[in-house]
């Protein structure tokens, strides 16, 4: 029997969206962390903690202190319980007590520890949980970060400003560091969730959740395992059309499903079957933090298409042949160009240094920059291309902004008039430099005219790919197979 909540799931709302926030067990010894984690939340904050030695610290960060979430004047949305395991059980009955609307379980120690008394601890409060219908986060995870109302499950992610994205995770970490990672890519989250063990609510409640969520366009999921595979599978199957989910699945080999055990307590299918359920489903796989990045950001900001005929901008001759061997490998075209193209390329293309076949090896040519936008307007018109990616060298691009300032926005200006202009997805591959903080804020510059810089060709190819693939299953008609 599925011990989730699967098919009567209570609302998420209090949970996912509180007015009002408790934190059970902050102390001393960890900084009051997470009551530094929810100090840039919009609502009430209430601490509880029955000893009386935490309460100067805790009423020093400006929170009341409460000895029991009885005693706390007017409703509780969500609470955080960062307590002993053997306390556990004890708390989760006076959330339910109190009639809280949701509960993140932080503490660690049940079934993942493959022990007696983490098994009975951990069976303790799912079935306490699930009598009394309240939503249960865990336990062993991070929780809710809700960044447009300040609510957070790591002091170091941004509060405030949100975005399209949800992202569920069984790791507190690769959650963490997607919402980081992420937010430095141009992706803002909706909702994220870290939810280990998932005894209560598992991936399939979530999704059901950021289905209808209307502030989500993306979805991205770290999983490892899952209690009720046959639900996720008919999700997915229903959600993929109207949402792109990619799913990076953990613990892929022999040993890797064993760390999943142990980790959050999963049960891992094999990646056979894992696979068959994303090729069926339209659901996009990566392996891992990197993929999940590059593909959203494609998502985000390359124009869908189902075609796969790229134009390859290269500033020098090397450049040129790595790129269109990752595209390549990647599964695209790189094709030839019209006659029509050719003719005009070759009317005021330098030759020395350089060549205006696809690959277009741009040699000295882009050191004259009207000559870098005419090429880009042959390949908007050419019939042959569907997609252009531009590859920025930035180690020679900044030798020339150092000798002549001006360069760095004529570039600029001329990528951002190309992007307003074209009908085509346009791209750039951004490589690394001497000068790293120069290199973030070109890369921002252009994420905000929503020009998605990659690091790496075979990055920007794989991404493209995987987004190009999504579409064209969408383009498909049904069969039996999906």
């Amino acid at each position: 029997m599925n011990p989730t909540l699967t098919g009567d799931t209570p609302p998420l709302t209090r949970l996912l969206h509180p007015r009002s926030v408790a934190v059970v067990g902050a102390k001393r010894a960890n900084d009051y962390r997470w009551l530094r984690c929810v100090s840039t939340f919009q609502g009430p904050v209430y601490s509880v903690n029955i000893d009386p030695r935490e309460t100067p610290g805790i009423e020093a960060l400006g929170v009341q202190n409460y000895p029991s979430l009885q005693d706390i004047p007017g409703p509780v949305d969500y609470v955080i319980v960062s307590v002993p395991r053997e306390v556990a059980p004890i708390i989760v009955r006076d959330c339910i007590h109190k009639g809280v609307g949701g509960v993140t379980l932080f503490t660690s120690g049940f079934s993942e520890t493959a022990t007696d008394k983490g098994r009975e601890l951990e069976r303790a409060i799912t079935q306490m949980a699930r009598a009394a219908r309240i939503p249960l986060v865990g336990p062993n995870c991070m929780g809710v970060f809700n960044p447009k109302i300040g609510l957070r499950n790591f002091p170091e992610l941004y509060a405030g400003e949100s975005g399209p994205v949800g992202f569920l995770s069984q790791s507190g970490t690769h959650g963490y560091n997607f919402a980081l990672m992420g937010y430095l890519n141009g992706i803002k989250v909706s909702t994220l969730i870290s939810y280990g063990n998932a005894v209560v609510l598992d991936s399939p409640d979530y999704l059901e959740y950021l289905r209808d969520d209307p502030a989500t366009a993306v979805i991205g999921m770290y999983i490892e395992g899952v209690q009720d595979g046959r639900r996720l599978f008919h999700l997915l199957r229903e959600l993929t059309p109207r949402k792109p989910v990619v799913i990076w699945k953990g613990g892929q080999t022999e040993a890797g499903t064993r760390a999943t055990a142990s980790h959050t307590g999963s049960l891992a299918e094999s990646m056979v079957i894992w696979r068959a359920v994303m090729r069926q489903t339209g659901a996009i796989g990566v392996d891992n933090l990197e993929e999940m990045i590059d593909t959203i950001k494609a998502l985000l900001f390359v124009q869908p298409t189902t075609h796969d005929r790229v134009a390859l901008i290269s500033m020098t001759g090397g450049q040129s042949v790595v790129t269109t061997d990752a595209f390549a490998k990647a599964g695209l075209q790189v094709p030839v160009l019209t006659e029509g193209s050719y003719g005009r390329l070759s009317s005021f293309f330098n030759i020395v240094g350089g060549s205006f076949r696809n690959p277009i090896d741009m040699g000295s040519n882009w050191e004259a920059g009207e000559r870098t936008s005419e090429v880009l307007e042959v390949l908007e018109a050419d019939a042959n291309v569907d997609i252009i990616a531009f590859e920025l060298s930035l180690n020679m691009l900044f030798r020339r902004m150092e000798t002549t300032p001006s360069f760095r926005s004529f570039l600029l200006d001329m990528l951002i008039s190309h992007k307003r202009r074209t009908r085509k997805p346009f791209l750039a591959i951004v490589t690394p430099s001497y000068v790293p903080a120069a290199e973030e804020d070109l890369k921002r510059e252009l994420l905000a005219e929503d020009i998605p810089g990659f690091p790496t060709f075979q990055r920007a190819a794989k991404a493209l790919k995987a987004c190009i693939d999504y579409r064209r299953f969408l383009a498909e008609p049904l069969s039996d197979n999906r």
